[in-house]
């Protein structure tokens, strides 16, 4: 299943993506993408669902992020072998983790706002992982049975934010609109294998990014794994899996840093594309 949460700001309605890619109404069937409709039981009762007896959405309403409430958003940093050697990291011995403000959530196809004084804004094409049923100390064997589903992440950067403000990774990444997430999240079974999913990243036309999640440095598994080790995952956390060769911060000679105007692209195979215009904050 696609499922979608459509609408303004703060007032998203739950939908489904039939096989003919409509927008079709979930609202008497379900509150939200959130919750307890992310959990195996939850998902069964909409699956049982003929998307074609649901009110079709007229109009192109504006799609919000695919995952309503979401409790933790939790990020790995360089889990991509190609990615560290671009920036000259090492390759770490147990996941990067960071944390997003849940405030830098929006849609896939709002727009991106630069905070006041920005000058290193970047771009990171990401794999989301929606947590679906409660985690605690689970092995790898059986971490993806936890996992409602899967989505396209741009985990926006802000690279001076990020490394030169004294503190944590946070600062960079915390901005308002700095989390697009969706358009959809597709559910687990439709994806056969999360670590051999092509990637992409365009800045105005421009492929800047080509990856695959093949080349992880620690698979999903092993990160919910080593996650539910540290704290319980709950069904609406979303987690980021790390980004692939070719962002900004490490192209050469110099960076290259998002400016007012531009216009990213971001795919990932059998989970949808984004588009984002980049504006300033005032």
């Amino acid at each position: 299943m696609k499922l979608v949460r459509y609408g303004a700001v703060g007032a998203e309605k739950p939908g489904m993506l039939d096989a003919a890619g409509t927008l079709r109404d979930l609202s008497a069937h379900v509150s939200d993408i959130a919750g307890e409709a992310l959990s195996d039981a939850g998902l069964e009762k909409l699956r049982a669902i003929d998307p074609t007896t649901l009110p079709e959405v007229p109009g192109s309403p504006r799609i919000g992020a695919c995952v309503g409430n979401i409790g933790k958003f939790l990020c790995i940093g360089l889990n991509y072998s190609d990615h560290a050697a671009e920036t000259g990291a090492a390759i770490p011995e147990h996941p990067i983790l960071f944390f997003k403000a849940n405030s830098a959530v929006v849609g896939a196809y709002d727009e991106v706002s630069m905070p006041r004084g920005s000058t290193h804004t970047d771009w990171e094409v990401e794999l989301g992982v929606v947590i679906g049923t409660k985690a605690k100390y689970v092995s790898k064997a059986n971490a993806l049975d936890h996992v409602a589903g899967y989505c396209v992440v741009n985990d926006v950067s802000e690279r001076h934010f990020q490394t030169q403000l004294t503190g944590q990774w946070t600062k960079g990444k915390s901005c308002d609109t700095f989390g697009p997430t969706g358009p959809w999240l597709v559910t687990r079974d439709e994806v056969t294998d999360p670590q051999n999913l092509a990637m992409s990243l365009d800045v105005n036309g421009k492929r800047m990014q080509t990856g695959n999640t093949s080349t992880m440095i620690f698979t999903v598994a092993e990160i919910i794994e080593h996650l539910s080790g540290l704290m319980t995952l709950h069904p609406g956390d979303v987690i980021t899996t790390g980004t692939p060769p070719g962002v900004g911060m490490g192209m050469k000679p110099e960076p290259v840093y998002l400016k007012k105007g531009d216009v990213m692209e971001l795919t990932i195979e059998g989970l949808g594309q984004q588009r984002q215009t980049v504006t300033e904050d005032t």
